[in-house]
């Protein structure tokens, strides 16, 4: 796995590009609280979005969380997002796939609303800004291999990529091993 890391001239930012040039993390030192500013992530998410530009593809990008706890898993990632999104209002997730948690989150000093259901796609997560901004993610297992949620990652973070996440899921299984494709 390679990742190219510099930091942005005349700026405090430290940037994670892949050789594709879709950006797996922006860190600033400035983060803003509830009152304007952002919140550092005590951890850095394991995450990788497509560039700012008009919307491709079916997501924006992947999260490979540490665990399916998503109380536990959020407020690093919201800190992150923040940084994009502004502030996040609320997170949607299928129900089944996280363990059983709380309605609301208090993260970087703010209130986030966490909204569980049945019909949200499988594998997906959807962060919605106060500013009218969203992300949806694919979300890879925590128990994936490290070469197959790699793999997955930078396929969902292609900037030409519109692959619905059954599709990135499966071809991506499929780069990494070769027999995963004769099995499906």
């Amino acid at each position: 796995m390679t990742i190219y890391s510099h930091v942005v001239a005349g700026s405090n930012k430290l940037a994670f590009c892949g050789q594709d040039g879709s950006v797996a993390v922006t860190l600033k030192t400035d983060y803003v609280d509830a009152g304007g500013r952002h919140s550092p992530p005590a951890h850095t998410p394991r995450l990788r979005l497509k560039r700012r530009a008009p919307q491709s593809g079916y997501v924006d990008g992947a999260w490979w969380p540490h665990s399916m706890d998503l109380a536990a898993e959020l407020p690093d990632l919201l800190s992150v997002l923040s940084v994009r999104l502004g502030p996040i209002g609320r997170v949607i997730y299928n129900v089944n796939e996280w363990v059983k948690t709380q309605t609301k989150l208090v993260a970087g000093g703010r209130t986030v609303r966490l909204d569980g259901y049945l019909r949200q796609p499988v594998s997906t997560i959807e962060l919605l800004g106060l500013n009218s901004g969203k992300i949806l993610l694919l979300v890879i297992p925590p128990h994936v291999d490290a070469a197959k949620a790699h793999a997955i990652m930078m396929a969902a973070a292609g900037p030409s990529n519109a692959s619905t996440v059954e599709d990135l899921l499966r071809a991506s299984a499929a780069e990494v091993d070769p027999q995963a494709s004769a099995q499906t």
